[in-house]
């Protein structure tokens, strides 16, 4: 029986199989582990906080995807396979989501509304797949 992953592998789906390469992880995991520091200084703008943290979550995100041997084609994807890449629930990956929706208003629709909650929202969520992902076995 195929895995939840392997499930999304095809041509018209989301997901490739292509295997692992601790080089990459570690570039996603540090460029991860960064932003989501830089996301914490508070001098900086709400906006510039949101997309380091955003895109800290979607690097260690995709860090997990590549660890069990998977790239994906769209960006949406890495926070929506949490539960099968890192054991992460809705709590976390609908935080995440949300993020993704706000960052693609604001980038497609210069629709920027982001606030202090989801701010420290998304740098919670975060904080719970730096967590796993360094929990995770060396490549």
């Amino acid at each position: 029986m195929p895995s939840p992953l392997e499930n999304l592998c095809g041509p018209t789906k989301p997901l490739s199989a292509e295997p692992p390469d601790a080089r990459e992880f570690a570039g996603l995991m540090r460029s991860g582990l960064a932003r989501l520091e830089d996301a914490q200084v508070a001098r900086l703008s709400l906006e510039s906080r949101f997309d380091l943290v955003y895109n800290a979550a979607h690097a260690m995100c995709l860090a997990a995807l590549r660890w069990h041997g998977y790239r994906s084609s769209n960006r949406f994807i890495v926070f929506q396979v949490l539960p099968h890449t890192l054991g992460l629930g809705p709590e976390v990956w609908r935080v995440l989501a949300k993020g993704h929706e706000i960052r693609n208003l604001g980038e497609y629709e210069g629709d920027m509304n982001v606030d202090e909650r989801i701010v420290r929202d998304l740098i919670a969520a975060s904080k719970h797949v730096a967590s796993k992902l360094s929990a995770l076995p060396s490549l």
